[in-house]
C-alpha cells in the first residue's frame, strides 16, 4: 500500500500529493524521472534497493539536461527514499518512481525562469512485462527519439509518448512489446527497455550513440555477464535482420528486469523459448538483486534496520 510521498519538501499523506492542471511540466512534459527497483528478501525479511545511488546520479544528469536544479545530492535523495519506503513500510517487491521537474504555473513553452520541484512516491510492483520468459515481439513503425532532438539518454517525461506510441502499436498488432529502430534504420532499444542479442556466443547491444538509455540494468547485466558467465560482451551496432538470425534475444531494465525475447516479426528466435544464457542471466540478477550474493551486495541498499 501506498502511504506517503515526499512532495515539496516533505513527507505528505499521498493523497496530498497532487499538482495544478496549470503546472508546467503538466502541460508541456517538463520534467524527469526515475526507475528504481526495491526487492523483498523473504528470508532476512529485507527490502533491498538495488544501486540507489546510480539511479540519482542519473536522474542528476538527466535535469541537467533540462535545466532543473536538483537541491540535492544523490546520497540525500538516497536516504529520502529509504525512508519514504520505511513509512510506506513495504513488504514486497516495489517500485519508486522520483520527479524532476518543472512547477510554474503558467503558459509558455521553454526551460529557463521556471520553478523546479522534486517528488518521490513507490507502489508495489511485480511485473512490468506478463511474459519475462518468452515474449513476442515486432519491430516498430515508429522510430526512436534523436539525441539532436529530445535525447534519449535523458528520462525526460514528455519524450515517452514515442515509448508509448510504440508499445500500443505493438500490443494492439498482438505483440507484448516492441524493437524500435534509430534514424538510420539500426537497432536501439525496446519501448522502454535496453536489448541484447547472443550471437556466435558473444552478448551484443546497441552503444549509447544509438539513441537509447543508458540503463543500469544494463551495465549491470554486461558486468555479470563477464564476471560470473565469462561471456564476451560487444557494444555495437545492430542490423535489423540480425534479430531474426541471432541464437537468443532479451530485453533488460529496471522495470522489465530481464526478459527474454522468443520471436520478433513472428520469426522465431533461437529455439523459439528461453536460451541457456538468458537463463542463467536471469538467475544471476535475481540473487543479486535481493542482496543474495555477496559479491555484489553493495549494489543493495537495505530499507529496514536489523
Amino acid at each position: 500500500m501506498t502511504q506517503y510521498a515526499f512532495f515539496k519538501g516533505e513527507f505528505v499523506p499521498i493523497e496530498e500529493a497532487k499538482v495544478s492542471i496549470m503546472t508546467h511540466a503538466f502541460n508541456y512534459g517538463t520534467g524527469c524521472f526515475e526507475g528504481i527497483r526495491g526487492y523483498w528478501n523473504q528470508e532476512e525479511e529485507q527490502l533491498y534497493v538495488f544501486r540507489l545511488v546510480e539511479h540519482y546520479q542519473r536522474l542528476q544528469r538527466s535535469s541537467r539536461i533540462i535545466f532543473i536544479d536538483l537541491p540535492y545530492s544523490a546520497e540525500e535523495l538516497s536516504d529520502l527514499t529509504v525512508n519514504l519506503l520505511r513509512m510506506n513500510q513495504h513488504r514486497s517487491d516495489t517500485y519508486v518512481r522520483p520527479l524532476a521537474y518543472k512547477a510554474t504555473e503558467g503558459i509558455g513553452v521553454r526551460l529557463h525562469d521556471l520553478e523546479d520541484d522534486f517528488a518521490i512516491f513507490s507502489v508495489p510492483l511485480g511485473r512490468y512485462l506478463e511474459k519475462e520468459e518468452g515474449a513476442s515481439v515486432s519491430v516498430s513503425s515508429w522510430r526512436r527519439v534523436d539525441d539532436n532532438a529530445i535525447p534519449a539518454r535523458a528520462k525526460i517525461t514528455g519524450a515517452y509518448i514515442n515509448s508509448a506510441l510504440c508499445k500500443t502499436e505493438a500490443v494492439l498488432n498482438g505483440f507484448d512489446e516492441a524493437i524500435v529502430l534509430t534514424q538510420d534504420g539500426h537497432v536501439s532499444e525496446g519501448s522502454a527497455e535496453n536489448l541484447f542479442i547472443v550471437r556466435s556466443g558473444k552478448l551484443v547491444t546497441p552503444p549509447g550513440t544509438d539513441n537509447i538509455l543508458e540503463g543500469i540494468t544494463r551495465a549491470t547485466i554486461m558486468q555479470l555477464a563477464r564476471e560470473e558467465m565469462g561471456l564476451e560482451v560487444e557494444e555495437r551496432k545492430i542490423d535489423r535482420t540480425e534479430l531474426y538470425i541471432a541464437e537468443e534475444a532479451f530485453f533488460c531494465g529496471t522495470g522489465v528486469q530481464v526478459a527474454a525475447i522468443v520471436d520478433v516479426d513472428r520469426r522465431r528466435v533461437g529455439s523459439g523459448k528461453i536460451g541457456p544464457v538468458v537463463s542463467r542471466l536471469r538467475d544471476i540478477y535475481f540473487d543479486v538483486v535481493r542482496g543474495k550474493v555477496e559479491k555484489y551486495k553493495g549494489w543493495c541498499t537495505p530499507v529496514y534496520d536489523r
